[in-house]
């Protein structure tokens, strides 16, 4: 049993701890049902689901969800459309999503020449603004051909364009080499004046 406070009371009745808990005002909650003997807390309820609540959405953030998303392109899908496929490839990319990409053939465009189809997908791939790796080499499928991509660096794109996670030098460092420079060149200039040579 723990008190209002925080304090251990020892293993008690079920009577004598809901004595306590009417004596403080509070309520009487069992934390830990599969604990031998169960734990139980005099607190208040509305407090007691706050703090679940909370623990549940900070574990929550902290562990990412990692799906594998999908685009599909076209033999004929325009300039514009393929942009937007890759931006969108690179936000989730970002995101730390892998992305499966598929470029779908219907009609005569799934007798053409597997060569000339997969550099068609490759020609799309290369216009996703982040760095990436391929996860499942351009493979043919039952709709097409299909690749999945993986996110590769340290580059996010963000808002329609790439952000560099890379860390500024600290700017006393390059005043401090600056200074050195300085020194290195008055002593060299010293050097040549002692020596007679100007």
């Amino acid at each position: 049993m723990i008190g209002a406070k925080g304090e251990n009371l020892g293993v008690i009745t079920v009577d004598e701890a809901l004595k306590a808990a009417d004596k403080a005002n509070l309520d009487l909650i069992e934390i830990s049902p599969k604990a031998k003997p169960p734990v139980a807390k005099i607190m208040d309820f509305g407090q007691f689901q706050y703090e679940k609540k909370r623990k549940a959405s900070a574990v929550k953030a902290k562990s990412h969800v990692t799906e594998t998303k999908s685009v599909q392109v076209k033999i004929g899908t325009g300039e514009h459309d393929q942009q937007l496929k890759a931006k969108r490839i690179a936000e989730w990319l970002s995101e730390g999503h892998r992305v499966k990409v598929d470029l779908f053939l219907w009609g005569r465009y799934k007798y053409m020449e597997p060569e000339f189809l997969k550099e068609r997908l490759e020609r799309f791939l290369k216009i996703v603004p982040v760095e990436y790796k391929v996860a499942d080499e351009i493979k043919k499928s039952p709709k097409g051909f299909t690749t999945t991509l993986e996110r590769a660096g340290k580059a996010k794109y963000e808002q329609g364009k790439v952000i560099e996670e890379t860390k500024t030098p600290k700017p006393a460092k390059a005043e401090k080499a600056t200074e050195n420079e300085a020194k290195s060149k008055k002593k060299s200039l010293d050097e040549l004046l002692e020596g007679g040579m100007i």
